[in-house]
This record gives structure tokens, C-alpha cells and sequence, in this order.
């Protein structure tokens, strides 16, 4: 296999999974503006939490450099994978895809000939549009389903392989990650640019569903004092349902989960729908439910075991236990926050303890998302719906 030229913009766990898996087989430049992470990456240091990546770093022998220089990173490569920061902006209620097509413009620039490959997530037509308005065809988007805390192991054993855009082009990216990645005979899907924005949107819409579905099984059973855990293993049973997706929790969060579902809403705009709205408007009401039983206990002082999302990873962005937060500090409740991994002294306005034990004392009600040992001393205290002890 030919041996690429290939950067990648933006160290988050997309870009730097992508970095990784590619420097085994291929010579990667990653350019990032914190220089921090940079600094970081050339000491075969991981910036992020991600075990499997950690070690791919320090014992894999990888064709791997990072720069904030854009020049350095772009003059000649062949592929340019994008995956900056798309947040989503309730205001306008699409993406703000600004650092996407700063990287685009620049690379135009810089290497013209070089195909750009989005990964950051972005509305359905995004490809269509950015390439009119800034004149180019060299931009073509390939969606990510990447696990926080297990992207590398991922994209090592990756589910599918999509790209969009049908062409001796696209298939060589799609060679590309095929062949870096550890398993053999990966399904590989080429499709038109703006069906493969739609798929990355339905599928992470259809995981908070079933996330929104669970949780509110889980609240019919709370509501009417039932065995929450016996209804779902008799339902989970039926084979074309399954067992897998199906633990109760305070909402669903994240990177992608939320943003991506209210994307897809916004690009609904002219379609009738009635489910995807749905889906959106389940995360809230899940949390209403559980602020709402966690209260009905009359506590004065609520912990919350760390900020979050699930074990293995480091990210505290949208985790649902956020909302909960706010709902109880609106009804006056004292909320303290016991997370190792933040440094500051405080989170929107709540005091962080690192003291496992003063947090455990000082705590009336105790709210984990998931179950953990650090708990067991004072099971009396802790409010979960963690029935299964599962992501």
C-alpha cells in the first residue's frame, strides 16, 4: 500500500483516533491550536482518556508528528481530515460549523490539491453548501461512531465504513481506514455526500431513542412502585429488541447524543414529524422525573458522584447530571460535586470536593448516574437507576 501524506485538524478524540490509527500505515502530521495537547502528542503522551490509545502511543511504531503551524501540517498532503468542533447552537438551531470551513479555506490555500475530509459532525447538506459558497470539490464528509473513551478501539474494529462520495477518490479513503483498521472485511458504503450527513444524524437519533425509550419505561416503573428491572428483561427477551442499549438512566448526554438529535430536528424544518421531536423532548422530561424523586426524598445536601458520562471516560460536556443539578438548585437544594479529574473549585456555582470521604459524610442524597465502589460504604444514601451496572 502507498504510503500517504496525511493531516488531520483538531486533537479531540475523533481527530486524534483518526490521527493514530492512520500513522500506522501512513505519515500524519496533526495540528491543533492548543499546544498543550501538541506537546503533549509529539511526547507520545494521550491528551485524552483512552486507554487503548495511550498504549498505541508509547508502544506502536507510528509515523506520527504534531504542529499548531498550519503551513507545516497542510503543504503536500494528500488527505486533509477535518474533525474541529461543530457545536451545536440552540440560536440559530443548526451546528456552528466556523472552525470546519476556517480549516477548509486554509487548506484551499495551502494545499489545493489535497482532498478534505470532513469527520466533524455537521447539518445534512453541509458538503453541498460550503463547497458552492467557497468554490472547491475537493471536500467530501465521512462520518464517525466512535465511543468516548474507546474511539481508537473503534476505528480499530469499526462497525462500518462510510464516505461520501462515491469515487475512485472515496474509495481510496475508505481503502485507507479499511486498511488500518485490525479486523478484515469491514462493510464499506459509499454514498452521495449529503446521505452520509443523514446517516450519521439518524443513527446517533436512533441510540437517544432508544436511550429516551428505556428511560421512560424506567419512569412508568418508578411512578407506580414496579420492578423497573424485571420489565425490561422480560421486553429485552424478544430477540429483535435485544439486550444491549437498554440500562435506565438520567438522560442521555455527551459529545454527540443530544446535539445531533437537535440538529436532525432543525433540518425537519419543512418535513412533518412527530418522533424526532419526541426524542428531544424525552431528555428533558427524563430529568424532570428524576429531579423530582430525588427530591421527594426532602434533602438539604445532594452530591453528585462525578460529572461524567459513563466510566472511561473524561468528558463532562452535556452529561445529563447537569440538568439535574440545575432543577435542584431551583427548588434551593445544596448540590456538591465530588469529581478527581476537575481542577477548578467549583462547578456553576456548586463546590467540587476531592475528598471521597467529606463527600460521602456531608451528602444527605448521593446521585450516580452509575453504580461504583467508591459507594458501597453508604448504599443508603445512593439515588441511581442503574439497574445493570452498564454503560
Amino acid at each position: 500500500m502507498t504510503k500517504r501524506k496525511i493531516a488531520v485538524a483538531g486533537l479531540g478524540y475523533v481527530g486524534l483516533s483518526n490521527a493514530v490509527l492512520l500513522a500506522r500505515q501512513n505519515s500524519v502530521c496533526a495540528i491543533d491550536i492548543d499546544a498543550r495537547r501538541v506537546e503533549m502528542l509529539n511526547a507520545r503522551q494521550c491528551p485524552i482518556h483512552d486507554p487503548e490509545m495511550a498504549r498505541f502511543l508509547t508502544e506502536e511504531p507510528l509515523d506520527l508528528a504534531a504542529t499548531t503551524d498550519a503551513e507545516t501540517a497542510y503543504t503536500g498532503a494528500d488527505f486533509v481530515i477535518v474533525a474541529t468542533p461543530t457545536n451545536y447552537d440552540p440560536k440559530t438551531n443548526f451546528f456552528d460549523t466556523s472552525s470546519v470551513e476556517a480549516v477548509i479555506k486554509l487548506v484551499t490555500q495551502l494545499a489545493p490539491e489535497a482532498v478534505i475530509v470532513v469527520k466533524s459532525t455537521v447539518p445534512v447538506g453541509f458538503v453541498k453548501d460550503v463547497s458552492a459558497r467557497l468554490g472547491t470539490e475537493q471536500v467530501i464528509f465521512s462520518p464517525e461512531f466512535l465511543r468516548e473513551g474507546r474511539a481508537l478501539q473503534d476505528n480499530l474494529h469499526p462497525s462500518r465504513i462510510v464516505v461520501g462520495e462515491n469515487s475512485p477518490r472515496g474509495q481510496a479513503f475508505a481503502d485507507l481506514l479499511a486498511g488500518a483498521a485490525l479486523d478484515k472485511d469491514v462493510p464499506v458504503l459509499l454514498t452521495g455526500p449529503t446521505e452520509a450527513e443523514a446517516i450519521k444524524l439518524f443513527a446517533n437519533t436512533f441510540l437517544a431513542l432508544r436511550v429516551a425509550y428505556f428511560n421512560e419505561l424506567d419512569s412508568y416503573a418508578l411512578t407506580h412502585d414496579l420492578d423497573s428491572r424485571q420489565i425490561i428483561e422480560g421486553v429485552c427477551l424478544d430477540p429483535r429488541i435485544g439486550h444491549h442499549y437498554n440500562n435506565p438512566s438520567f438522560g442521555y448526554g455527551g459529545y454527540c447524543l443530544p446535539k445531533d438529535s437537535k440538529q436532525l430536528l432543525a433540518n425537519y424544518e419543512i418535513v412533518p414529524q412527530n418522533l424526532i421531536a419526541a426524542v428531544v423532548e424525552a431528555n428533558r422530561t427524563r430529568k424532570d422525573v428524576i429531579a423530582d424523586d430525588i427530591l421527594s426524598r426532602r434533602p438539604k445536601v445532594v452530591g453528585i458522584y462525578r460529572l461524567v458520562m459513563k466510566a472511561g471516560s473524561d468528558n463532562f460536556r452535556q452529561s445529563a447530571v447537569q440538568g439535574i443539578m440545575k432543577r435542584l438548585k431551583a427548588k434551593g437544594v445544596e448540590v456538591i460535586v465530588f469529581e478527581p479529574a476537575m481542577e477548578e473549585e467549583r462547578f456553576f456555582g456548586s463546590r467540587v470536593l476531592r475528598d471521597l470521604d467529606a463527600f460521602r459524610s456531608e451528602a444527605d442524597v448521593i446521585v450516580a448516574n452509575r453504580h461504583s465502589p467508591d459507594l458501597d460504604g453508604v448504599p443508603e444514601k445512593v439515588y441511581t437507576r442503574d439497574l445493570f451496572g452498564s454503560d
